[in-house]
């Protein structure tokens, strides 16, 4: 069972995210940008892979890491997204990309417990290059601000699923579930060392 405290993160999390679902209805322009950026993120095996991965970190250190790793790399993805629309160029953002899948992919493999700081800075780093994707690729006739809480959204949704998958391979054992955790970080390395040289 989740603990009382991680509930009410969870459902924080999904109040707050709320109203970037509803004022992505408001108009046929609206919805259709609100789906490009709910999409992007989805889309992509990097992408996907990097978000499950701090939601992932996030549970590997456990409490304030649950709610602040997540929130600094949905915040500062953001920022990297504003940068890409404005078209303001970020050098190596595809590399920064499969670097973060490697990086944070080795970071579960290891089981490193880093201080929730520098695992929040860590993650911050790397939502910079993810934003700048999202945002660079942007439809010219979708609305920024809806294709904004698309992939915001869709970012959080699987950052939380990370956080799941984390409990769930914790209820295996403490013992299995730590080396189910390891082995998916390295796969998940790998594949991004894969990205990185071009294999996929």
């Amino acid at each position: 069972m989740f603990s009382k405290s991680t509930k009410f993160n969870v459902l924080l999390a999904a109040a707050a995210l709320a109203p970037s679902l509803a004022f992505a209805h408001t108009g046929v322009g609206q919805t259709v940008g609100f789906l490009h950026g709910f999409s992007h993120p989805v889309s992509g095996l990097d992408h996907v892979l990097a978000m499950v991965l701090v939601g992932l970190i996030a549970w590997q250190i456990g409490g304030r890491a649950l709610w602040l790793v997540p929130l600094t790399f949905v915040s500062v993805m953001a920022i990297g997204g504003a940068l890409g629309m404005m078209g303001i160029a970020l050098p190596f953002v595809e590399a920064g990309i499969a670097l973060s899948v490697i990086v944070l992919g080795a970071v579960v493999a290891l089981g490193i417990q880093a201080p929730v700081a520098i695992a929040a800075a860590v993650v911050g780093l790397f939502a910079i290059f993810h934003g700048h994707a999202h945002g660079s690729e942007m439809p010219a006739a979708a609305g920024g601000v809806a294709y904004a809480a698309g992939f915001m959204l869709a970012t959080a949704a699987l950052n939380l699923a990370g956080i799941g998958l984390g409990y769930l391979i914790g209820k295996v054992s403490e013992r299995r579930g730590a080396v189910i955790a390891r082995s998916a970080g390295g796969i998940a390395a790998l594949a991004g060392v894969a990205l990185l040289t071009g294999l996929v």
